[in-house]
């Protein structure tokens, strides 16, 4: 059992949403692959799951990282030197542990409206895409159409798209994330992917001339300079959405969701098809709330060129994800978040700075992708001598807390929102449990759950590959939208009346978009 501390009631309460979490992460049952149990040192790659069933573990390349990040430091790991304690206790650095109060969380949790029993698929959808935002995407089409006609010559088979053909294009695009078509076309085709059931709303040369109009923002104003221009307004509206639909609780997680290929395509199609899929141009981040896997914000960063300022080039270099993480949270100052980080993001200085913002961290460390400056040497060296597994050390400066823990290979922690005197334990699948720091128990009990969640909505995500950008984005975020939409449909009082299924529930949505089914429930 987790041994509590000094602090009576206060602590008791600030500790409830821990132990919600580790009711959830022994329930998932997922601990030991977070912690590399069934593999390779997972300090890499956090977010996502090691075991063999993961979509996630496909990835050779951050296996082969994680291996490289296991081995030792060069230099030769032995007992600690004279001189790096020296250096440590000169850097702020010490041995002496103090208890640390945990960051008082006030703000309540979840949706901050209460739904219908009889609110549908499409009233949750519409509390981040209105009719306004829809109606939006109407004019914005037909402007970009009259604009394309008078300088490439008119289209007589183009007329102005309606708002009911506007949600109907909308729905034939979200039944890619369902029947996870490569091609929205297929839905007209005799093949395996055809619907008829749909079809019948729109003819497919229909569909196309909207697809090929189709715009949210039509024409670049004067002042703007956003390579996002095209998406930014819908971006906004979403944010707001998100903003006014839903309260995170404490504990939020910066990540990278999947977003990567549907698996199924990958595993079929022909490598002349596969060459012709052009790499993606961005990198979308998110912060998410690890009880309930709503994500609150999203972040694009784009690739503007080749150069050394691309994405290419910074894609693991401490200024990008640090710019990621500030702009992520910038609406989480004051709050007392405890904000959950991998590798890339964790550092010293980004988790000091937000400690004057009123934002608490806890993350994941490791001696190549990390910004380590200001961490003492020592800490960062493995230890030449065999270690039992749950065998740690850890240095203070002021609140933060550096962790070098031992499980079968070397896991670093940085935090401030957790005290290095407070136990806590992992549950291993089979052999019982490895005592911790409190910090790694909440960042496996939190992170499991992200880790589950993008395994499990991942494969929900449009299957649409337009070859703009800003349409890549926008799909994405459509997903996402979608995805947040289920997560309050789960936890209001419609979803005990219907019960609907992730699946039942995008299906319901697609309907109700193309005008097959009324925007109430069956009973």
């Amino acid at each position: 059992m987790m041994a509590e501390g000094s602090g009576g009631p206060a602590r008791r309460k600030a500790l409830s949403l821990l132990e919600a979490a580790r009711s959830r992460y022994e329930s998932l049952q997922i601990s030991d692959d977070v912690f590399g149990e069934s593999g390779q040192d997972s300090s890499g790659n956090p977010f996502y799951s090691t075991s063999a069933d993961s979509r996630s573990a496909a990835s050779s390349q951050d296996e082969d990282d994680d291996e490289e990040d296991q081995g030792a430091v060069p230099g030769g790991p032995g007992p600690m030197e004279e001189e790096e304690e020296e250096e440590a206790e000169r850097g702020g650095w010490t041995r002496s542990l103090r208890d640390v109060p945990p960051p008082h969380f006030k703000d309540g949790s979840g949706p901050t409206r209460k739904m219908p029993l009889t609110a549908s698929a499409m009233d949750f959808f519409q509390l981040f895409v209105p009719d306004n935002v829809l109606k939006n995407m109407v004019v914005q089409t037909n402007m970009y159409a009259k604009k394309y006609q008078e300088r490439f010559g008119s289209d007589d088979a183009w007329i102005d798209v309606t708002l009911i053909e506007m949600k109907a294009f909308l729905g034939y695009m979200i039944s890619t994330s369902i029947h996870h078509c490569e091609s929205v076309l297929s839905i007209w085709s005799s093949g395996f992917y055809s619907n008829k059931s749909i079809a019948l709303i729109m003819t497919q040369s229909r569909f196309e001339k909207i697809l090929k109009y189709f715009h949210i923002v039509a024409f670049r104003s004067s002042q703007t300079t956003h390579s996002l221009y095209k998406i930014q307004p819908f971006l906004d509206s979403l944010q707001n959405g998100f903003d006014s639909a839903f309260r995170p609780s404490q504990a939020q997680v910066l990540h990278e969701p999947l977003i990567d290929e549907d698996p199924v395509f990958i595993a079929t199609c022909t490598e002349r098809e596969l060459r012709k899929r052009k790499k993606r141009k961005f990198s979308l981040w998110v912060r998410q709330c690890s009880s309930t896997g709503f994500i609150c914000q999203i972040y694009v960063h784009l690739k503007e060129g080749s150069g050394a300022d691309g994405l290419d080039a910074l894609k693991n270099k401490p200024q990008l994800h640090s710019m990621v993480a500030k702009s992520l949270c910038q609406n989480a100052s004051g709050k007392n978040y405890i904000i959950f980080t991998g590798p890339s993001i964790t550092s010293l200085n980004l988790f000091e700075e937000f400690e004057k913002q009123g934002i608490y961290c806890c993350g994941l460390l490791s001696t190549r992708k990390s910004d380590c400056t200001g961490l003492p040497p020592s800490m960062l060296n493995n230890s030449a001598t065999p270690q039992s597994r749950g065998q740690y050390r850890i240095r203070m400066k002021g609140n933060m807390s550096l962790i070098c823990w031992y499980n079968k290979g070397h896991f670093r922690f940085l935090t401030n929102a957790y005290s290095p005197v407070q136990q806590g334990v992992i549950i291993k699948r089979k052999s019982g449990e490895i005592p911790c720091p409190l910090a790694v128990e909440a960042f496996a009990a939190h992170l499991s759950y992200i880790c589950k969640y993008d395994d499990k909505y991942s494969k929900y995500f449009i299957s649409h590959k337009p070859n703009k950008t800003w349409q890549q984005v926008f799909w994405f975020a459509i997903s996402i939208a979608i995805n947040n939409a289920y997560i309050l449909y789960k936890m209001s009082e419609a979803y005990h009346v219907t019960r609907y299924s992730r699946a039942q529930f995008g299906e319901r949505l697609v309907k109700e978009l193309l005008g097959l089914e009324d925007t109430s429930p069956t009973h």
